[in-house]
Order: C-alpha cells, then sequence, then structure tokens
C-alpha cells in the first residue's frame, strides 16, 4: 500500500503496521471489557520481542455490552496510504465453544476471490495479525479465568476510501482495506535509502571474508534459509524487491556463493525477467505461468485456470493439485535471469518458500 516515495534528506522514521495498530486496539478494548478501564496507552509484543506502547485515539462502552478502542496508525516516513488513519477494534464476548471470530467492520475488506493466504468469505486480516489478536485474547482471558471466546471486529474508518488506492480491488477484496504485517514494523521505503543499505551490507560480508551469503526478499525467507544454512546475522542482506540492485552491484563487488531467497510470487517476477519485485512496478505474469505449465505437460484445463489465477498462490495451489511442479522450473528461470543480471561474476543458488516457509522450488550451486 505504497505511493511513489521521493528521496529523503534526513534518516528515515519507521512506523507500525495495520496488524500491530489492530493488535493494540483489540487489546486495550479487550482489557476494558474484562476490568471495566481502557489501557491506555497499551503495550503490545511483536513477532520479534519488542514491546512498542500505543495511546488510544478513542474508547467507548457499547449498549450491546461490548468495548471499542482504536489507534491511529503512524507509518512513520514511510509513503503509505494508511499513514494515520484510524484502526477500530470492537470486542463482544461469544457463547462459551465459540472461539475467536474475526469480523470485517466498515472499512476492512472481504476476500471474494481464491488464491489468498485467506478463505474466501473471510474478512482480510492476515494469518500474523490474527496469531497477534489471537494471543491477547488467550493471555487477558487466562489472566482473569475467562473463557476466549471473542468476537474481534476491525474496522478502519476511511478504508473504503483508501482501498481504492491498493491492489485489493484487483485482488478480489471488497469494501476496504487489508490488515496486514508479519513483523508489526513498517521499515520506511526509500529506494535510494534501501539500495543503499543493500551496497553496505555487501560490503560488510565482503571485509568479513564470507563465502557464502544469502539475499531474501522478507522475514519469512530469511527465517527459512536461516534454518538451513545457520549463516551469522551479518551474512543476510535484507534486499526485499530490490533484486536488480542487489545483483547489478555484486557484478563489481562479487562474493563466491550466494543463496537467493524469496516467495513464490515474487520469484515468478524474477523469472519472468523482473528485477525489481515491488508490486507497485512488476506484476506476476500469468501468461508466462500458463506457457510453462504447457511445456511441462499439463493439461488444457489446467493451463486455462493458470491463465485465469486470482494470483501466484492460486497458481501453486492449482499445481501442487494437479501434482505439477511448477516450482522447481521457475526457481531455475530465476536462476538463469540471476546470473546474466551480476555477469556471472557469483555462484548463484534460488530457493523459493510458500507463505508458511516451506521449500516449494530450488536451483542448486553449479559448485559444489
Amino acid at each position: 500500500m505504497t505511493r511513489k516515495p521521493e528521496a529523503p534528506d534526513q534518516p528515515l522514521r519507521r512506523g507500525w503496521t495495520t496488524g500491530a495498530c489492530a493488535t493494540a486496539a483489540t487489546k486495550a478494548a479487550l482489557t476494558a471489557l474484562l476490568t471495566g478501564d481502557f489501557a491506555d496507552p497499551v503495550t503490545i509484543t511483536l513477532p520479534k520481542g519488542e514491546q512498542p506502547s500505543f495511546a488510544l485515539a478513542r474508547q467507548e462502552r457499547l449498549a450491546d455490552g461490548g468495548c471499542m478502542a482504536s489507534v491511529i496508525k503512524d507509518a512513520g516516513d514511510d509513503p503509505d496510504v494508511t499513514h494515520l488513519a484510524e484502526i477500530r477494534a470492537t470486542v463482544r464476548r461469544l457463547p462459551v465453544g465459540s472461539g475467536i471470530v474475526f469480523k470485517a467492520g466498515p472499512g476492512v475488506g472481504t476476500v471474494t476471490k481464491p488464491g489468498l493466504p485467506l478463505a474466501v468469505g473471510e474478512p482480510a486480516i492476515n494469518p500474523v495479525p490474527r496469531r497477534l489478536m489471537s494471543e491477547v485474547v488467550a493471555e487477558l482471558t487466562s489472566a482473569h479465568g475467562v473463557a476466549g471466546d471473542i468476537e474481534i471486529e476491525i474496522s478502519v474508518p476511511t478504508g473504503a476510501e483508501l482501498a481504492t488506492q491498493t491492489w485489493n480491488p484487483r485482488l478480489g477484496i471488497l469494501g476496504g482495506i487489508s490488515i496486514l504485517g508479519t513483523t508489526g514494523i513498517v521499515n520506511p521505503f526509500s529506494c535510494s535509502a534501501w539500495i543503499a543499505s543493500i551496497h553496505r551490507g555487501i560490503d560488510v560480508i565482503r571485509a568479513a571474508g564470507l563465502s557464502h551469503a544469502a539475499a531474501c526478499t522478507g522475514s519469512t525467507t530469511e527465517t527459512a534459509v536461516q534454518q538451513r544454512y545457520g549463516l551469522p546475522d551479518f551474512a543476510f542482506i535484507d534486499m526485499g524487491d530490490f533484486v536488480g540492485g542487489t545483483l547489478k552491484y555484486l557484478r563489481h563487488h562479487p562474493l563466491e556463493k550466494l543463496t537467493l531467497a524469496g516467495g513464490f510470487g515474487k520469484f515468478c517476477k524474477l523469472a519472468d525477467g523482473f528485477l525489481d519485485l515491488h508490486s507497485g512496478r512488476s506484476q506476476v505474469n500469468h501468461d508466462h505461468l500458463a506457457e510453462t505449465v504447457q511445456q511441462l505437460g499439463g493439461d488444457i484445463a489446467l493451463v486455462d485456470k493458470v491463465r485465469g489465477a486470482n494470483t501466484a498462490l492460486e497458481v501453486l495451489e492449482l499445481t501442487q493439485a494437479a501434482r505439477l511442479d511448477i516450482a522447481n522450473p521457475l526457481a531455475a528461470q530465476a536462476q538463469k535471469v540471476a546470473l546474466e543480471a551480476c555477469d556471472r561474476a557469483v555462484d548463484i543458488e534460488v530457493l523459493i518458500y510458500d507463505r508458511k516457509g516451506g521449500l516449494v522450488g530450488h536451483a542448486g550451486f553449479a559448485k559444489p
């Protein structure tokens, strides 16, 4: 959900995801539901252990017995369309045995097409924010000795308007924005600053004399590669979407071996020749994926389904269901593009992961 960034003239300030804000609002509202008092400020624990505090923008006890609290999203210096949006959470008790139920309030989208990490009909509250909010419910209800059967309704008053500036309508997420975030933290999106940090990371790795480094698109793939190889922390290049900025620098500042790791959707774009994987500057080419499926022996029905798929995730699910391996050939195609981008100055392997961090595609190093 980003606009075109401008070059910064000072250090950039990070911010918080909609998922982190929704979690904070949920904790404040649930505290009031259980104790009668809103937590303000409210402190939450993010996936990597950081514990930020959030001031409440609004708090209200509802006539139906529920409680509502809200937080204003601060995206820092990231050019994010949801910056300063009000993220509201309304919590209500449910009958014993209901569990935790997520509901899309006004301004939060609903999934209407397959291929996303959420089922059709579900509110567009992504898995990590759901987990964070569920952990808050478990923590507070356990502490107060009550059942953890809670409805969590997330709403964003300006969400429907903001969603028109995102890819949500094209993806079939209707009615508002998505509640996103895998780390809870928004790192400022500056192309020049980010690429400069990539270059500095490569310089550090070279200076340390490491023979093997890894460039990853995000935290999920970085964790998976760390588990696979046990590399030191500084061996990881926070590449993000800037594959080109990474590989072109390696032409003249080479490393011996580089593990290039990313999600299936992003590396579908790399396999198709794109070196900038950001959704605003490159898109998954379903015709290319359909051609690959056809070359692999997929039947006409599968080829047509892939060509008309909503997302890359749906393509992966379709081919897996048909027992057709598309990820390994795509890894080989991505490896070829990467090797050409760095003028073959580096021995590169490509690892493609699914959303859960499972390895689905691999193109190995040329040298043992």
